[in-house]
């Protein structure tokens, strides 16, 4: 049997990491594919494309065609499309296939969270009484913040919106976390915030909903989709172990 070849579906720093502890081992091909969202993405240990398949037949084309034995679904865990079409093609080719996703946050005593399914659904919950809102869910979903244009938002994202709101009452922060605790109270107090609206993606941003928590902050926490029809494990380490099982001998560590 010659080198695995392993496609990793990425944009999260555990793909990230992921691919980094692959590269180290030197016993396997590793391509990492990102969605090209980010105008400038951050620098990774291996081969990387950027952009779509075409959908999930084409995907299914892309993984025969490349004699690929492993797809790893470590895209985040609000990229559903990306997720079903991985799910398909392993389905349809037989290839092997695990999704890494990070464990879910936890509410904790102190936390104002109200559960909603969508950012939709969250702006509509604000209320129609003016509000100062952190919506914390990046560009992508920035613009149904247009819907309820009574209130002040304070987005925060990587790339620019664009094209910007339409909106009166806006403020926009190019910043890439992680982020601190003293750093997010001194945003939220700063813009005086008084809800934030959030996908419950775990990781690394929690410290927004730490400084929630200790400032009394309302949370609208928005739902994650169902879960994986594949594999699931939660762990670079756990995925790492999954790999090894699939392909020993082969990929044994320090082979």
């Amino acid at each position: 049997m010659g080198r695995p070849r392993i496609l990793i579906l990425g944009g999260t720093s555990e793909a990230r990491l992921l691919a980094e502890a692959l590269a180290a081992r030197d016993n396997c091909d590793i391509l990492l594919s990102l969605a090209g969202r980010t105008e400038k993405p951050a620098a990774q240990p291996v081969p990387v494309r950027i952009g779509g398949f075409g959908g999930a037949m084409a995907l299914a084309d892309f993984l025969t065609t490349g004699g690929y034995g492993l797809v790893i679904d470590a895209t985040h865990p609000f990229a559903e499309r990306i997720s079903a079409n991985a799910a398909f093609a392993a389905e349809t080719t037989g290839i092997a296939a695990i999704a890494l996703r990070r464990p879910e946050w936890q509410r904790l005593p102190g936390d104002r969270w109200q559960d909603v399914q969508s950012i939709p659904a969250a702006i509509a919950a604000l209320g129609p009484s003016p509000r100062h809102v952190f919506l914390a869910t990046g560009r992508q979903g920035a613009h149904y913040a247009e819907a309820a244009p009574q209130h002040f938002y304070l987005i925060r994202s990587v790339d620019p919106v664009d094209p910007p709101l339409a909106l009166v009452d806006v403020n926009y922060v190019l910043d890439r976390g992680p982020f601190t605790l003293e750093g997010e109270c001194a945003l939220l107090r700063q813009h005086h915030i008084d809800v934030i609206i959030a996908k419950n993606s775990g990781g690394a941003t929690y410290a927004k909903i730490e400084a929630a928590r200790l400032l009394g902050i309302e949370v609208m926490m928005v739902a994650r989709a169902p879960a994986s029809t594949l594999t699931v494990v939660e762990t670079v380490e756990a995925a790492l172990a999954a790999i090894d099982h699939l392909f020993s001998p082969v990929m044994k560590r320090g082979v």
